[in-house]
């Protein structure tokens, strides 16, 4: 029988984007090792010979002499490579390609708006409410398309019948997103707007591989004195 070795994955301990990965390897049931990357050191030389781009995650597989960056080429490339029995994923049309669908609107839509949302209201070294009110407005957007998708289904997910990683894909940086909404007095009514996403949330947190990556980044965050 082929024993798979760990995968190693180069993450940060309150940094989104690795976690999503970290949440597909738990479901998958795959051995790894994650390697904490300070935000700092991810241009530095070292790490820029595993990722030119100088972010996080990476992702180096020794079971094929594959290294990658870029989350949503990683969590295809898990899909592809490990879920042949599609515990997370659908092998043919049209939800094949629906959660790929998904997965490049979380790649393009969620994860820029929120991180620039972030950016804006906690990092930018001037306060521009104009471009703090922009982000968080395409929160709220983002969310409402969510919303919109799963009022097209029957079965609370995004596609199909089950939790897919297109749903796993969304969960961390909805977290982002939530903290910011309660921190800017911008949550008020987005339960009652967005009922279907709300309950999708919930249940996606209640997982119990996603419920322990959550744990870990709330512990990193308490470490370094974040909420």
């Amino acid at each position: 029988m082929f024993t798979i070795q760990p995968l190693k994955l180069w993450g940060h301990w309150g940094g989104p984007n690795p976690w999503k990965v970290c949440m597909l390897l738990e479901e998958l049931k795959l051995p790894y090792d994650l390697q904490i990357v300070e935000f700092t050191d991810v241009k530095q030389s070292q790490y820029l010979e595993l990722n030119p781009n100088g972010r996080l995650p990476t992702l180096e597989d020794p079971n094929t002499g594959i290294t990658l960056w870029e989350t949503a080429a990683i969590i295809l490339y898990l899909i592809e490579q490990y879920d042949k029995e599609n515990i997370l994923s659908y092998g043919q049309s049209p939800e094949k390609h629906l959660c790929q669908q998904w997965l490049a609107f979380q790649a393009s839509g969620q994860g820029p708006y929120f991180g620039q949302a972030t950016w804006f209201a906690r990092f930018h070294p001037e306060k521009l409410p104009s471009a703090t009110n922009r982000y968080l407005d395409e929160i709220l957007r983002v969310t409402g398309v969510l919303e919109e998708g799963l009022a097209r289904s029957a079965t609370g997910w995004l596609v199909g019948d089950k939790c897919t990683y297109a749903d796993l894909s969304f969960v961390t940086w909805a977290g982002v997103g939530e903290g910011l909404l309660h921190e800017l007095n911008r949550a008020d009514g987005v339960e009652e707007k967005y009922p279907r996403y709300t309950a999708w949330l919930a249940s996606l947190k209640k997982r119990e591989k996603v419920a322990k990556c959550l744990d870990l980044i709330a512990e990193g965050r308490a470490a370094h004195g974040l909420r």
